[in-house]
This record gives C-alpha cells, sequence and structure tokens, in this order.
C-alpha cells in the first residue's frame, strides 16, 4: 500500500459547501471523491467522467424500483 500524504487546495467557499451537500447525498465524503478522482485520472490516463446526481426521472425510476412498483414480473 503506498504512503498517504496531506495535501491542501484553493477552492471557492460556497463551490466547497455545495460540492459536499451533493457527495453527503451520494454517500461520499470530499476526501473519499478526491481519492476516486486521482485514481480515475491514473487509470485513464487524463479525466475519466462525470459524476452527477441522477435527473427526476431517474430519481422516480429508483424509487419505483425500491418500492417495488411498476416492476414487470420475468417468467422462464
Amino acid at each position: 500500500m503506498s504512503a498517504k500524504i496531506q495535501t491542501s487546495l484553493r477552492l471557492d467557499a460556497e463551490k466547497l459547501i455545495e460540492a459536499k451537500q451533493i457527495l453527503s447525498q451520494l454517500g461520499i465524503s470530499f476526501s473519499e471523491a478526491v481519492n476516486i478522482f486521482t485514481n480515475m485520472i491514473v487509470a485513464k490516463q487524463g479525466l475519466p467522467f462525470e459524476v452527477v446526481l441522477p435527473n427526476e426521472t431517474s430519481k422516480a425510476a429508483m424509487l419505483d424500483v425500491r418500492t417495488r412498483k411498476n416492476i414487470a414480473t420475468l417468467t422462464k
């Protein structure tokens, strides 16, 4: 396992607060997100992907799945 280091960033305070709120909704901390992003940059050798909260349609579909609504039953 490689050594961990501490670093500092200069970020817009309001954007950091908003980012932390979004990441909290995704279930990860800001530090975890930075580590994920860093690992993906290395793996992809560039900027890897965009992570966003689901749109309203996707949220509704996920809620349906969680509450077992609108799920077609598959039979063999």
